[in-house]
Protein backbone atom coordinates (compact mmCIF):
# COMPACT_ATOMS: atom_id res chain seq x y z
CA UNK A 1 0.00 0.00 0.00
CA UNK A 2 1.32 3.43 -0.95
CA UNK A 3 1.37 5.60 2.17
CA UNK A 4 3.16 8.93 2.77
CA UNK A 5 5.08 8.59 -0.52
CA UNK A 6 6.46 5.23 0.60
CA UNK A 7 5.58 1.65 -0.24
CA UNK A 8 4.26 -0.05 2.90
CA UNK A 9 4.87 -3.82 2.82
CA UNK A 10 4.14 -4.91 6.38
CA UNK A 11 4.26 -4.07 10.08
CA UNK A 12 6.15 -5.45 13.05
CA UNK A 13 4.16 -4.49 16.14
CA UNK A 14 4.09 -0.72 15.75
CA UNK A 15 7.00 -0.55 13.33
CA UNK A 16 6.13 -0.07 9.64
CA UNK A 17 8.47 -1.47 6.97
CA UNK A 18 8.67 0.49 3.72
CA UNK A 19 10.42 0.32 0.39
CA UNK A 20 11.66 3.79 -0.46
CA UNK A 21 10.69 4.68 -4.06
CA UNK A 22 14.12 6.20 -4.80
CA UNK A 23 15.71 2.89 -3.74
CA UNK A 24 13.26 0.65 -5.59
CA UNK A 25 15.45 0.43 -8.69
CA UNK A 26 18.15 -1.26 -6.57
CA UNK A 27 16.22 -4.47 -7.29
CA UNK A 28 14.77 -7.03 -4.92
CA UNK A 29 14.06 -10.67 -4.09
CA UNK A 30 10.98 -12.52 -2.83
CA UNK A 31 11.59 -16.12 -1.73
CA UNK A 32 9.81 -18.79 0.26
CA UNK A 33 8.36 -22.27 0.12
CA UNK A 34 5.20 -23.03 -1.86
CA UNK A 35 2.13 -21.64 -0.13
CA UNK A 36 4.08 -19.32 2.14
CA UNK A 37 2.62 -16.09 0.71
CA UNK A 38 5.00 -15.02 -2.09
CA UNK A 39 2.14 -14.22 -4.49
CA UNK A 40 0.40 -11.96 -1.93
CA UNK A 41 3.65 -10.08 -1.35
CA UNK A 42 4.12 -9.66 -5.09
CA UNK A 43 0.57 -8.26 -5.43
CA UNK A 44 1.04 -5.82 -2.55
CA UNK A 45 4.27 -4.54 -4.11
CA UNK A 46 2.78 -4.26 -7.62
CA UNK A 47 -0.32 -2.39 -6.35
CA UNK A 48 1.84 0.01 -4.35
CA UNK A 49 4.12 0.80 -7.28
CA UNK A 50 1.05 1.37 -9.47
CA UNK A 51 -0.39 3.77 -6.86
CA UNK A 52 2.89 5.69 -7.00
CA UNK A 53 2.50 6.08 -10.78
CA UNK A 54 5.10 3.42 -11.63
CA UNK A 55 4.16 0.95 -14.43
CA UNK A 56 4.65 -2.72 -13.62
CA UNK A 57 5.25 -5.82 -15.74
CA UNK A 58 4.73 -9.30 -14.32
CA UNK A 59 3.91 -12.82 -15.48
CA UNK A 60 0.82 -14.62 -14.20
CA UNK A 61 1.74 -18.31 -14.36
CA UNK A 62 -1.23 -19.56 -12.31
CA UNK A 63 -3.94 -17.06 -13.23
CA UNK A 64 -4.28 -15.71 -9.68
CA UNK A 65 -2.83 -12.25 -10.38
CA UNK A 66 -5.55 -11.23 -12.83
CA UNK A 67 -7.78 -10.00 -9.98
CA UNK A 68 -5.85 -6.72 -9.85
CA UNK A 69 -8.34 -5.31 -12.34
CA UNK A 70 -11.16 -5.74 -9.76
CA UNK A 71 -11.55 -4.25 -6.25
CA UNK A 72 -11.08 -6.68 -3.41
CA UNK A 73 -13.77 -7.60 -0.90
CA UNK A 74 -13.62 -7.77 2.85
CA UNK A 75 -13.87 -11.06 4.67
CA UNK A 76 -13.16 -12.43 8.13
CA UNK A 77 -9.48 -13.24 7.51
CA UNK A 78 -8.71 -9.91 5.85
CA UNK A 79 -10.50 -8.00 8.60
CA UNK A 80 -8.55 -9.90 11.24
CA UNK A 81 -5.26 -8.99 9.56
CA UNK A 82 -6.21 -5.34 9.13
CA UNK A 83 -7.10 -5.13 12.82
CA UNK A 84 -3.84 -6.79 13.81
CA UNK A 85 -1.90 -4.30 11.68
CA UNK A 86 -3.93 -1.35 12.93
CA UNK A 87 -4.53 0.12 9.46
CA UNK A 88 -8.34 -0.07 9.18
CA UNK A 89 -8.54 3.69 8.72
CA UNK A 90 -5.93 3.76 5.94
CA UNK A 91 -6.79 0.63 3.97
CA UNK A 92 -9.20 0.75 1.01
CA UNK A 93 -10.22 -1.84 -1.57
CA UNK A 94 -9.75 -0.72 -5.16
CA UNK A 95 -9.01 -1.84 -8.71
CA UNK A 96 -5.85 -0.97 -10.59
CA UNK A 97 -5.36 -0.13 -14.30
CA UNK A 98 -4.57 -3.49 -15.86
CA UNK A 99 -3.46 -4.52 -19.34
CA UNK A 100 -3.58 -8.21 -20.23
CA UNK A 101 -1.03 -9.64 -22.65
CA UNK A 102 -0.76 -13.15 -24.05
CA UNK A 103 1.82 -14.63 -26.44
CA UNK A 104 -0.93 -16.81 -27.91
CA UNK A 105 -3.39 -13.93 -28.19
CA UNK A 106 -6.20 -15.77 -26.37
CA UNK A 107 -6.34 -14.21 -22.89
CA UNK A 108 -4.78 -10.84 -23.68
CA UNK A 109 -3.45 -8.62 -26.43
CA UNK A 110 -0.98 -10.48 -28.68
CA UNK A 111 2.63 -9.80 -27.81
CA UNK A 112 5.09 -10.46 -30.62
CA UNK A 113 8.57 -9.61 -31.69
CA UNK A 114 10.78 -10.41 -34.68
CA UNK A 115 13.43 -13.09 -34.97
CA UNK A 116 16.03 -10.37 -35.53
CA UNK A 117 15.05 -8.56 -32.33
CA UNK A 118 15.39 -11.70 -30.23
CA UNK A 119 18.89 -12.31 -31.58
CA UNK A 120 20.88 -15.49 -32.03
CA UNK A 121 21.98 -15.80 -28.37
CA UNK A 122 18.52 -16.00 -26.78
CA UNK A 123 17.11 -17.92 -29.75
CA UNK A 124 19.87 -20.53 -29.42
CA UNK A 125 18.82 -21.15 -25.82
CA UNK A 126 15.18 -21.17 -26.82
CA UNK A 127 15.94 -23.86 -29.41
CA UNK A 128 18.26 -25.83 -27.12
CA UNK A 129 21.15 -25.74 -29.60
CA UNK A 130 24.63 -27.14 -29.14
CA UNK A 131 27.65 -24.83 -29.30
CA UNK A 132 28.32 -25.77 -32.93
CA UNK A 133 24.69 -25.20 -33.91
CA UNK A 134 24.61 -21.89 -32.03
CA UNK A 135 27.67 -20.82 -34.04
CA UNK A 136 25.93 -21.63 -37.33
CA UNK A 137 22.84 -19.71 -36.19
CA UNK A 138 25.03 -16.69 -35.41
CA UNK A 139 26.47 -16.94 -38.95
CA UNK A 140 22.94 -17.00 -40.38
CA UNK A 141 22.03 -13.81 -38.49
CA UNK A 142 25.20 -12.11 -39.73
CA UNK A 143 24.52 -13.12 -43.35
CA UNK A 144 20.96 -11.82 -43.06
CA UNK A 145 22.24 -8.49 -41.76
CA UNK A 146 24.93 -8.16 -44.44
CA UNK A 147 22.51 -9.00 -47.28
CA UNK A 148 19.60 -6.88 -45.96
CA UNK A 149 17.33 -9.90 -45.39
CA UNK A 150 14.81 -9.16 -42.64
CA UNK A 151 14.17 -12.08 -40.29
CA UNK A 152 10.66 -11.48 -39.00
CA UNK A 153 9.18 -14.91 -38.36
CA UNK A 154 10.34 -18.52 -38.27
CA UNK A 155 9.63 -19.20 -41.93
CA UNK A 156 12.13 -16.45 -42.81
CA UNK A 157 14.76 -18.14 -40.68
CA UNK A 158 14.05 -21.62 -42.03
CA UNK A 159 14.35 -20.59 -45.69
CA UNK A 160 17.50 -18.57 -44.96
CA UNK A 161 19.12 -21.63 -43.36
CA UNK A 162 18.17 -23.72 -46.39
CA UNK A 163 19.63 -21.08 -48.70
CA UNK A 164 22.88 -21.03 -46.70
CA UNK A 165 23.07 -24.82 -46.77
CA UNK A 166 22.60 -24.95 -50.55
CA UNK A 167 25.31 -22.31 -51.04
CA UNK A 168 27.55 -22.96 -48.05
CA UNK A 169 30.73 -23.04 -50.16
CA UNK A 170 30.10 -19.39 -51.08
CA UNK A 171 29.94 -18.33 -47.40
CA UNK A 172 32.74 -20.40 -45.83
CA UNK A 173 35.65 -18.02 -46.49
CA UNK A 174 33.86 -14.94 -45.15
CA UNK A 175 31.81 -16.40 -42.30
CA UNK A 176 33.30 -19.76 -41.33
CA UNK A 177 32.38 -23.40 -41.78
CA UNK A 178 28.71 -24.29 -42.09
CA UNK A 179 27.86 -27.99 -41.89
CA UNK A 180 24.73 -29.58 -43.28
CA UNK A 181 24.38 -31.55 -40.05
CA UNK A 182 24.24 -28.37 -37.95
CA UNK A 183 21.68 -26.78 -40.23
CA UNK A 184 19.59 -29.94 -40.09
CA UNK A 185 19.71 -29.90 -36.29
CA UNK A 186 18.61 -26.26 -36.18
CA UNK A 187 15.76 -26.91 -38.60
CA UNK A 188 14.55 -29.78 -36.41
CA UNK A 189 14.63 -27.57 -33.31
CA UNK A 190 12.69 -24.84 -35.12
CA UNK A 191 10.00 -27.37 -36.03
CA UNK A 192 9.74 -28.36 -32.38
CA UNK A 193 9.48 -24.71 -31.36
CA UNK A 194 6.69 -24.20 -33.87
CA UNK A 195 4.86 -27.17 -32.38
CA UNK A 196 5.10 -25.44 -28.98
CA UNK A 197 3.51 -22.28 -30.38
CA UNK A 198 6.64 -20.37 -31.36
CA UNK A 199 4.91 -19.05 -34.47
CA UNK A 200 2.64 -16.94 -32.25
CA UNK A 201 5.60 -15.16 -30.67
CA UNK A 202 7.47 -14.22 -33.86
CA UNK A 203 5.87 -11.78 -36.25
CA UNK A 204 4.61 -8.26 -36.77
CA UNK A 205 3.42 -5.86 -35.52
CA UNK A 206 6.21 -6.13 -32.98
CA UNK A 207 5.50 -4.95 -29.45
CA UNK A 208 6.39 -1.33 -28.76
CA UNK A 209 8.26 -1.36 -25.47
CA UNK A 210 6.85 2.09 -24.68
CA UNK A 211 3.39 0.52 -24.33
CA UNK A 212 4.61 -1.08 -21.09
CA UNK A 213 5.29 2.37 -19.65
CA UNK A 214 1.77 3.84 -19.82
CA UNK A 215 -0.34 4.99 -16.90
CA UNK A 216 -3.96 5.80 -16.21
CA UNK A 217 -4.72 9.37 -17.25
CA UNK A 218 -7.55 9.74 -14.71
CA UNK A 219 -5.85 8.82 -11.42
CA UNK A 220 -2.19 8.75 -12.49
CA UNK A 221 -1.74 5.10 -11.48
CA UNK A 222 0.84 3.14 -13.45
CA UNK A 223 -0.48 0.37 -15.65
CA UNK A 224 -0.03 -3.17 -14.33
CA UNK A 225 0.94 -5.20 -17.40
CA UNK A 226 0.04 -8.84 -16.77
CA UNK A 227 1.41 -11.49 -19.10
CA UNK A 228 -1.02 -14.40 -19.03
CA UNK A 229 1.53 -17.22 -18.90
CA UNK A 230 -0.55 -20.24 -17.91
CA UNK A 231 0.00 -21.83 -21.34
CA UNK A 232 3.45 -20.39 -21.91
CA UNK A 233 4.64 -21.76 -18.55
CA UNK A 234 3.99 -25.30 -19.80
CA UNK A 235 7.09 -24.76 -21.96
CA UNK A 236 9.56 -23.62 -19.26
CA UNK A 237 12.43 -22.84 -21.63
CA UNK A 238 10.19 -20.78 -23.90
CA UNK A 239 8.79 -18.92 -20.89
CA UNK A 240 12.18 -18.10 -19.39
CA UNK A 241 13.62 -17.04 -22.75
CA UNK A 242 10.64 -14.81 -23.40
CA UNK A 243 11.08 -13.07 -20.05
CA UNK A 244 14.81 -12.80 -20.65
CA UNK A 245 14.16 -11.18 -24.03
CA UNK A 246 11.88 -8.55 -22.47
CA UNK A 247 14.52 -7.84 -19.84
CA UNK A 248 17.24 -7.53 -22.47
CA UNK A 249 15.04 -5.47 -24.78
CA UNK A 250 14.27 -3.01 -21.99
CA UNK A 251 17.97 -2.62 -21.28
CA UNK A 252 18.78 -2.03 -24.94
CA UNK A 253 16.02 0.47 -25.67
CA UNK A 254 15.57 2.48 -22.47
CA UNK A 255 17.68 5.64 -22.14
CA UNK A 256 20.11 6.30 -19.31
CA UNK A 257 18.40 8.31 -16.57
CA UNK A 258 20.54 7.72 -13.47
CA UNK A 259 18.94 7.74 -10.02
CA UNK A 260 15.36 9.02 -9.96
CA UNK A 261 12.82 9.77 -7.26
CA UNK A 262 11.03 6.61 -8.34
CA UNK A 263 11.55 3.93 -11.02
CA UNK A 264 10.30 4.36 -14.55
CA UNK A 265 9.15 0.72 -14.42
CA UNK A 266 9.30 -2.34 -12.14
CA UNK A 267 9.73 -5.82 -13.62
CA UNK A 268 8.75 -8.93 -11.62
CA UNK A 269 10.31 -12.23 -12.74
CA UNK A 270 8.26 -15.06 -11.23
CA UNK A 271 9.68 -18.62 -11.11
CA UNK A 272 13.11 -17.08 -11.67
CA UNK A 273 14.92 -20.39 -11.21
CA UNK A 274 13.79 -21.34 -14.73
CA UNK A 275 15.89 -18.53 -16.12
CA UNK A 276 19.12 -19.79 -14.58
CA UNK A 277 18.65 -23.57 -14.84
CA UNK A 278 21.35 -24.97 -17.16
CA UNK A 279 22.17 -21.48 -18.41
CA UNK A 280 25.46 -21.38 -20.36
CA UNK A 281 28.23 -19.43 -18.68
CA UNK A 282 28.53 -16.86 -21.47
CA UNK A 283 24.80 -16.11 -21.26
CA UNK A 284 24.87 -15.88 -17.47
CA UNK A 285 27.63 -13.30 -17.80
CA UNK A 286 25.37 -11.25 -20.08
CA UNK A 287 22.42 -11.48 -17.66
CA UNK A 288 24.59 -10.35 -14.75
CA UNK A 289 25.70 -7.39 -16.85
CA UNK A 290 22.08 -6.50 -17.65
CA UNK A 291 21.08 -6.64 -13.97
CA UNK A 292 23.95 -4.34 -13.07
CA UNK A 293 23.33 -1.80 -15.82
CA UNK A 294 19.54 -1.68 -16.09
CA UNK A 295 19.28 0.19 -12.76
CA UNK A 296 20.65 3.28 -14.50
CA UNK A 297 17.79 2.98 -17.02
CA UNK A 298 15.29 3.47 -14.18
CA UNK A 299 14.17 -0.19 -14.17
CA UNK A 300 13.73 -2.13 -10.92
CA UNK A 301 13.98 -5.94 -11.08
CA UNK A 302 12.36 -8.23 -8.53
CA UNK A 303 13.00 -11.98 -8.73
CA UNK A 304 10.58 -14.48 -7.17
CA UNK A 305 11.64 -18.04 -6.41
CA UNK A 306 11.58 -20.65 -3.63
CA UNK A 307 15.08 -20.16 -2.21
CA UNK A 308 17.79 -17.55 -2.69
CA UNK A 309 20.06 -20.36 -3.90
CA UNK A 310 18.02 -20.38 -7.13
CA UNK A 311 19.62 -17.05 -7.98
CA UNK A 312 23.35 -16.85 -8.85
CA UNK A 313 25.50 -15.14 -6.21
CA UNK A 314 26.63 -12.38 -8.59
CA UNK A 315 22.99 -11.42 -9.10
CA UNK A 316 22.01 -11.82 -5.45
CA UNK A 317 24.62 -9.23 -4.55
CA UNK A 318 22.66 -6.70 -6.65
CA UNK A 319 19.33 -7.28 -4.88
CA UNK A 320 18.94 -4.74 -2.06
CA UNK A 321 15.27 -5.14 -1.04
CA UNK A 322 14.46 -8.63 0.27
CA UNK A 323 11.41 -10.48 1.55
CA UNK A 324 11.96 -13.97 2.93
CA UNK A 325 8.95 -16.18 3.68
CA UNK A 326 9.20 -19.45 5.53
CA UNK A 327 11.42 -22.31 4.36
CA UNK A 328 11.12 -25.99 5.17
CA UNK A 329 14.20 -27.92 6.23
CA UNK A 330 13.60 -31.65 6.44
CA UNK A 331 16.95 -32.77 5.06
CA UNK A 332 20.57 -31.82 5.81
CA UNK A 333 20.78 -30.10 2.42
CA UNK A 334 17.70 -27.97 3.18
CA UNK A 335 19.02 -27.12 6.66
CA UNK A 336 22.25 -25.94 5.06
CA UNK A 337 20.24 -23.65 2.79
CA UNK A 338 18.40 -22.14 5.77
CA UNK A 339 21.70 -21.39 7.50
CA UNK A 340 23.02 -19.68 4.36
CA UNK A 341 19.85 -17.60 4.01
CA UNK A 342 19.95 -16.53 7.66
CA UNK A 343 23.56 -15.43 7.36
CA UNK A 344 22.70 -13.13 4.45
CA UNK A 345 20.63 -10.81 6.70
CA UNK A 346 21.89 -8.22 9.12
CA UNK A 347 21.09 -9.89 12.46
CA UNK A 348 18.45 -8.57 14.80
CA UNK A 349 19.32 -9.01 18.50
CA UNK A 350 15.64 -9.61 19.34
CA UNK A 351 15.43 -13.01 17.62
CA UNK A 352 17.45 -15.79 16.00
CA UNK A 353 17.15 -15.37 12.24
CA UNK A 354 17.56 -19.06 11.40
CA UNK A 355 14.87 -20.14 13.86
CA UNK A 356 12.57 -17.35 12.68
CA UNK A 357 12.77 -18.48 9.05
CA UNK A 358 11.56 -21.95 10.02
CA UNK A 359 8.81 -20.64 12.34
CA UNK A 360 7.19 -18.07 10.01
CA UNK A 361 3.50 -18.52 9.33
CA UNK A 362 1.60 -17.87 6.11
CA UNK A 363 1.59 -14.13 5.40
CA UNK A 364 4.59 -13.52 7.64
CA UNK A 365 8.08 -12.73 6.41
CA UNK A 366 11.55 -11.53 7.30
CA UNK A 367 12.32 -8.32 5.44
CA UNK A 368 15.24 -5.99 4.92
CA UNK A 369 15.04 -2.85 2.78
CA UNK A 370 17.58 -0.21 1.80
CA UNK A 371 17.55 2.99 3.83
CA UNK A 372 18.11 6.55 2.56
CA UNK A 373 21.86 5.94 2.39
CA UNK A 374 21.45 2.76 0.38
CA UNK A 375 22.39 0.55 3.33
CA UNK A 376 20.49 -2.69 4.07
CA UNK A 377 18.43 -2.43 7.23
CA UNK A 378 18.39 -4.86 10.14
CA UNK A 379 16.18 -7.87 9.46
CA UNK A 380 12.64 -7.51 10.81
CA UNK A 381 9.85 -10.01 11.26
CA UNK A 382 6.62 -8.58 9.78
CA UNK A 383 3.05 -9.42 8.88
CA UNK A 384 2.51 -8.60 5.21
CA UNK A 385 -0.44 -6.40 4.26
CA UNK A 386 -3.38 -7.93 2.35
CA UNK A 387 -3.83 -6.85 -1.28
CA UNK A 388 -6.33 -4.10 -2.08
CA UNK A 389 -7.56 -5.83 -5.25
CA UNK A 390 -9.38 -9.12 -5.67
CA UNK A 391 -7.53 -12.25 -4.66
CA UNK A 392 -7.65 -15.22 -7.04
CA UNK A 393 -8.76 -15.62 -10.63
CA UNK A 394 -11.42 -13.71 -12.57
CA UNK A 395 -14.24 -14.73 -14.90
CA UNK A 396 -13.66 -14.71 -18.66
CA UNK A 397 -16.26 -11.99 -19.25
CA UNK A 398 -14.43 -9.69 -16.80
CA UNK A 399 -11.14 -10.32 -18.60
CA UNK A 400 -12.72 -9.76 -22.03
CA UNK A 401 -14.29 -6.51 -20.85
CA UNK A 402 -10.86 -5.22 -19.76
CA UNK A 403 -9.29 -6.28 -23.07
CA UNK A 404 -12.03 -4.73 -25.21
CA UNK A 405 -11.82 -1.41 -23.37
CA UNK A 406 -8.04 -1.23 -23.48
CA UNK A 407 -6.27 1.52 -25.40
CA UNK A 408 -4.33 -1.23 -27.22
CA UNK A 409 -7.42 -2.92 -28.61
CA UNK A 410 -6.81 -3.46 -32.35
CA UNK A 411 -3.20 -2.31 -32.34
CA UNK A 412 -1.66 -5.78 -32.26
CA UNK A 413 -4.63 -7.96 -33.20
CA UNK A 414 -3.98 -8.44 -36.93
CA UNK A 415 -0.83 -10.26 -38.01
CA UNK A 416 1.09 -8.47 -40.79
CA UNK A 417 2.99 -10.56 -43.34
CA UNK A 418 4.99 -8.25 -45.59
CA UNK A 419 7.93 -8.92 -47.93
CA UNK A 420 10.84 -10.19 -45.86
CA UNK A 421 13.64 -12.73 -46.21
CA UNK A 422 11.26 -15.55 -47.17
CA UNK A 423 9.73 -13.69 -50.10
CA UNK A 424 13.07 -12.27 -51.31
CA UNK A 425 14.88 -15.63 -51.30
CA UNK A 426 11.89 -17.31 -52.91
CA UNK A 427 11.74 -14.66 -55.66
CA UNK A 428 15.48 -15.03 -56.37
CA UNK A 429 15.14 -18.81 -56.66
CA UNK A 430 12.24 -18.43 -59.10
CA UNK A 431 14.26 -15.97 -61.19
CA UNK A 432 17.15 -18.43 -61.47
CA UNK A 433 14.79 -21.25 -62.42
CA UNK A 434 13.27 -19.11 -65.15
CA UNK A 435 16.73 -18.33 -66.54
CA UNK A 436 17.59 -22.02 -66.61
CA UNK A 437 14.31 -22.83 -68.35
CA UNK A 438 14.89 -20.10 -70.93
CA UNK A 439 18.36 -21.40 -71.81
CA UNK A 440 17.05 -24.97 -71.99
CA UNK A 441 14.33 -23.85 -74.39
CA UNK A 442 16.87 -22.00 -76.57
CA UNK A 443 19.07 -25.07 -76.71
CA UNK A 444 16.14 -27.28 -77.60
CA UNK A 445 14.98 -24.94 -80.39
CA UNK A 446 18.55 -24.69 -81.77
CA UNK A 447 18.89 -28.48 -82.00
CA UNK A 448 15.51 -28.84 -83.69
CA UNK A 449 16.44 -26.20 -86.29
CA UNK A 450 19.72 -27.96 -87.15
CA UNK A 451 18.03 -31.35 -87.35
CA UNK A 452 15.37 -30.05 -89.74
CA UNK A 453 17.85 -28.50 -92.25
CA UNK A 454 18.35 -30.81 -95.37
CA UNK A 455 21.92 -31.76 -96.44
CA UNK A 456 22.12 -30.21 -99.95
CA UNK A 457 25.58 -31.64 -100.57
CA UNK A 458 24.41 -35.17 -100.00
CA UNK A 459 27.53 -35.81 -97.94
CA UNK A 460 26.12 -35.96 -94.40
CA UNK A 461 23.19 -35.98 -91.99
CA UNK A 462 23.51 -32.25 -91.23
CA UNK A 463 24.55 -29.28 -93.34
CA UNK A 464 26.02 -25.94 -92.34
CA UNK A 465 26.77 -22.67 -94.08
CA UNK A 466 29.34 -21.71 -91.44
CA UNK A 467 32.78 -21.09 -92.85
CA UNK A 468 34.38 -22.28 -89.63
CA UNK A 469 32.35 -25.44 -89.30
CA UNK A 470 30.83 -26.59 -86.00
CA UNK A 471 30.00 -29.58 -83.92
CA UNK A 472 27.45 -30.69 -86.52
CA UNK A 473 28.99 -29.11 -89.71
CA UNK A 474 29.70 -31.21 -92.82
CA UNK A 475 31.59 -30.41 -96.07
CA UNK A 476 29.83 -27.93 -98.37
CA UNK A 477 29.36 -27.83 -102.16
CA UNK A 478 32.49 -25.78 -102.85
CA UNK A 479 34.62 -28.83 -102.08
CA UNK A 480 32.92 -31.14 -104.62
CA UNK A 481 36.02 -31.52 -106.79
CA UNK A 482 38.12 -32.56 -103.81
CA UNK A 483 35.38 -34.92 -102.77
CA UNK A 484 35.45 -36.52 -106.26
CA UNK A 485 39.26 -37.03 -106.05
CA UNK A 486 38.93 -38.51 -102.61
CA UNK A 487 36.26 -40.85 -103.86
CA UNK A 488 38.53 -42.02 -106.74
CA UNK A 489 41.41 -42.57 -104.36
CA UNK A 490 39.15 -44.59 -102.14
CA UNK A 491 37.99 -46.73 -105.10
CA UNK A 492 41.61 -47.40 -106.20
CA UNK A 493 42.53 -48.46 -102.70
CA UNK A 494 39.58 -50.76 -102.59
CA UNK A 495 40.63 -52.30 -105.91
CA UNK A 496 44.18 -52.76 -104.63
CA UNK A 497 42.94 -54.43 -101.51
CA UNK A 498 40.84 -56.76 -103.60
CA UNK A 499 43.89 -57.81 -105.66
CA UNK A 500 46.02 -58.34 -102.61
CA UNK A 501 43.32 -60.48 -101.14
CA UNK A 502 43.23 -62.64 -104.28
CA UNK A 503 47.01 -63.23 -104.01
CA UNK A 504 46.59 -64.51 -100.49
CA UNK A 505 48.12 -61.44 -98.84
CA UNK A 506 45.56 -59.59 -96.66
CA UNK A 507 46.77 -56.01 -96.38
CA UNK A 508 43.60 -54.73 -94.70
CA UNK A 509 41.53 -51.67 -95.36
CA UNK A 510 44.11 -49.08 -94.27
CA UNK A 511 45.36 -46.58 -96.85
CA UNK A 512 48.88 -45.28 -97.12
CA UNK A 513 47.83 -41.66 -97.66
CA UNK A 514 48.68 -39.19 -94.83
CA UNK A 515 45.89 -38.01 -92.57
CA UNK A 516 45.12 -34.29 -92.41
CA UNK A 517 44.95 -32.66 -88.91
CA UNK A 518 41.28 -32.37 -87.88
CA UNK A 519 39.88 -28.92 -87.34
CA UNK A 520 39.11 -27.82 -83.76
CA UNK A 521 35.40 -27.94 -83.14
CA UNK A 522 33.79 -24.64 -82.21
CA UNK A 523 30.73 -24.47 -79.93
CA UNK A 524 27.59 -22.86 -81.25
CA UNK A 525 26.24 -19.70 -79.60
CA UNK A 526 23.50 -21.66 -77.87
CA UNK A 527 26.07 -24.08 -76.42
CA UNK A 528 28.18 -21.17 -75.16
CA UNK A 529 25.19 -19.55 -73.48
CA UNK A 530 24.15 -22.77 -71.82
CA UNK A 531 27.69 -23.49 -70.61
CA UNK A 532 27.93 -19.98 -69.16
CA UNK A 533 24.70 -20.36 -67.18
CA UNK A 534 25.55 -23.93 -66.21
CA UNK A 535 28.83 -22.77 -64.68
CA UNK A 536 27.27 -19.75 -63.02
CA UNK A 537 27.95 -19.28 -59.32
CA UNK A 538 24.52 -17.83 -58.61
CA UNK A 539 23.40 -20.95 -56.78
CA UNK A 540 24.46 -24.57 -56.49
CA UNK A 541 20.94 -25.41 -57.58
CA UNK A 542 21.53 -23.60 -60.86
CA UNK A 543 24.91 -25.26 -61.36
CA UNK A 544 23.48 -28.70 -60.74
CA UNK A 545 20.68 -28.26 -63.29
CA UNK A 546 23.06 -26.76 -65.86
CA UNK A 547 25.76 -29.41 -65.50
CA UNK A 548 23.35 -32.36 -65.48
CA UNK A 549 21.56 -31.09 -68.58
CA UNK A 550 24.88 -30.38 -70.35
CA UNK A 551 26.08 -33.95 -69.71
CA UNK A 552 22.86 -35.43 -71.05
CA UNK A 553 22.87 -33.34 -74.25
CA UNK A 554 26.57 -33.25 -75.15
CA UNK A 555 28.10 -36.37 -73.60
Amino acid sequence: MFVDNKILIGKSNEKELFILPNMANRHGLITGASGSGKTITLKVMAESFSSDGVPVFLADVKGDLAGMCTPGANNEKIQERLTKLGINDKFTFEAFPTVFWDVYGKSGHPIRTTVSNVGSTILSRMLGLSDAQAGVLAIAFKIAKDTNLELIDLKDLRLLLQHIGDNRSNFTLNYGNVSVQSIGGIQRSILMLQEQGGDYFFGEPSIDIKDFLKFDTENGFGNINILHAAELFKQPTLYSCFMLWILTYLNQNMPEVGDLDKPKMVFFFDEAHLLFDDMPKYMLTQVIQVVKLIRSKGIGLYFISQTPNDIPNDIQSQLGNRVQHTLRAYTPAEQKIVKAVASSFRPNPEFDTEEAILALGTGEALVTFLNEKGEPGIVEKVTVLPPQSQMGTIEDDVRNNVINNSRFKGKYDELIDRETAFEKIQAESMRIEEEQQQVENEMYNSNNTQSATPDNSGNGMFSSNSSNGGMYSMPNNTNNSNNTNNANTYNNNQSSNSNNSSNGRNVGSKTTTSKSKPKKKTKSSAEKAFTKVGNSALTSFGRKIGNDLFKKLFK
